[in-house]
């Protein structure tokens, strides 16, 4: 059986990752308005201009380390 090129660490850090970004997607949802003669300014807010955005990218962060990152312990199994 040939070795997989990601540990379960990894992968389990990669998913963590992935659910930290769509999460930072549905913190960016809403803000709109039905009617488009009206200007809605909650699309302005903090939670979509400052926070959604920090959290996507520590999301993308989480995922590179989990792909970059090298890791020892219980997960090295005798080759």
């Amino acid at each position: 059986m040939e070795k997989m090129p990601i540990s379960p660490k990894g992968l389990k850090l990669m998913i963590a990752g992935v659910l930290v970004m769509i999460a930072g997607y549905i913190l960016m949802i809403g803000g709109g308005s039905k009617d488009p003669q009206v200007f809605n300014y909650a699309m302005f807010d903090f939670r979509r201009l400052v926070a959604a955005p920090v959290v996507i990218v520590a999301g993308i962060a989480v995922v590179i380390v989990a792909i970059v990152g090298t890791f020892r312990g219980k997960d090295k199994k005798a080759e």
